[in-house]
């Protein structure tokens, strides 16, 4: 019989997931309670038939407001999309010393077909190990997961529930005077930036394409460089960089001083990336301070797979191209420190000595590593089409009502 568990439910994604998991959760005899901090947070707690609350305090008292609500509500667990928003620090600090265990979703290790479900944190503050050989040794121990049920879950569905969740947060300024987003980027900048990259992105296309097949058939050796999110945690908080530019800066001084002369460096935007920052011209001017004129190549799109299958090697800031890169057998070097940063995998040298012949990761350890990962944090399922959310919500259930977890019992 399972025992029944207070949750509370934090901040979580814009979308309807929450919702479906908090029924799931109450049917199946635990009590819920939520937590919401803006007007989107209750337009997608409606229908939930679990008590919520509102915080309309300055952030300084909200350690005492969650605490109270703890004790209130004798709560066992809580619930959060992100360890890092500053809304979640109070909450994720103070739950050890409460006996309250955290569960934090994220966005998947591993895409399309999965979510991350960690206790604690995620990332940089993951309950993972960093030692290769307990992978190792896990990995080998535990049996091959079947394959994911797929589903298809495109931009446009996001893109409505995120819109649908700010037109709410127009109500912000009336219900919750106090409420500051933890993205520094507001929706509306946000919106304009996309509609116009993504109009742009049509003409983009044919001439990346046309730049990557030149890149593979000239046979000189290149590096992939994918750049990450500005307003990503995995930059914000868990790399030393304050921006991809700083990133761009540090790695093409590097490649300009130690590369072999025939080298190139590709750069290739993330495909979600907001259009507000000019990269053309950062690299250009980069290019001309470093000397590398002719020796970049920059791309707003094209296919990964294929640049990676003929690169030499691959740079990352802690990003998902990491993994992609790793599964490949490409040489992989993490400028920051991601859970995948293991010897065997990443490259464990500077990176003024990865562009000179990198070593490939280990194959065996990476497919132990990831069978590990994929048993232990990673759910089958996503937040945004239902038939995604379904998956997510039955498999995650199973998990948060676990205990222990997965992971900890491995542990």
């Amino acid at each position: 019989m399972k025992q029944k568990r207070a949750f509370l439910f934090l901040q979580g994604v814009c979308s309807p997931f929450y919702q479906r998991l908090a029924r799931r959760l109450t049917d199946d005899g635990h009590r819920v309670v939520k937590v919401n901090f803006n007007a989107g947070d209750m337009a997608y707690w409606q229908r939930t038939h679990s008590e919520s609350h509102l915080f309309r305090e300055p952030l300084s008292e909200l350690p005492a407001y969650i605490e109270a609500l703890w004790q209130r509500y004798g709560i066992t667990d809580q619930v959060m999309f992100g360890d890092r928003r500053p809304i979640h620090r109070p909450a994720v600090e103070n739950a050890p010393k409460a006996g309250v265990r955290t569960h934090v979703f994220e966005e998947g290790y591993f895409r399309p077909f999965w979510i991350t479900l960690e206790r604690d944190g995620v990332n940089g503050h993951s309950l993972l190990p960093r030692d290769p050989n307990w992978f190792y040794e896990t990995g080998k121990a535990l049996p091959e997961l079947p394959p994911p049920v797929r589903f298809r879950s495109s931009f446009k569905i996001r893109a409505l529930h995120d819109i649908g969740y700010h037109l709410a947060g127009l109500a912000n300024p009336v219900v919750v005077p106090r409420y500051r987003n933890h993205a520094p980027i507001t929706a509306p900048v946000e919106y304009m930036g996309y509609i116009k990259r993504f109009t742009l992105l049509k003409k983009w296309k044919p001439r990346d394409a046309q730049r990557i097949k030149t890149l593979i058939e000239s046979a000189r050796p290149y590096f992939i460089l994918p750049l990450q999110l500005n307003t990503d945690a995995q930059i914000r908080d868990h790399s030393p960089y304050a921006n991809m530019q700083e990133v761009m800066d540090h790695v093409m001084g590097s490649f300009a001083e130690h590369a072999p002369s025939d080298a190139l460096l590709c750069i290739k935007n993330h495909p979600l990336d907001m259009g507000l920052v000019n990269y053309p011209s950062i690299i250009e001017q980069l290019s001309r301070f470093y000397g590398l004129e002719g020796r970049i190549v920059y791309l707003e799109s094209g296919n990964l797979d294929a640049l990676i299958k003929h690169a030499v090697g691959v740079v990352t800031v802690n990003s998902t191209v990491g993994f992609v890169s790793l599964e490949k057998q490409c040489p992989t070097f993490a400028l920051s420190d991601p859970i995948y940063n293991l010897a065997g995998l990443t490259y464990p040298e500077s990176l003024d000595e990865f562009w000179n012949q990198p070593p490939p990761p280990s194959q065996q350890l990476f497919n132990y590593f990831r069978n590990t990962v994929m048993h232990t944090v990673q759910v089958n399922g996503g937040f945004y089409c239902q038939p995604s959310i379904d998956l997510a919500v039955n498999n995650a259930a199973h998990i948060l009502e676990a205990c222990p977890s997965p992971l900890e019992k491995l542990l």
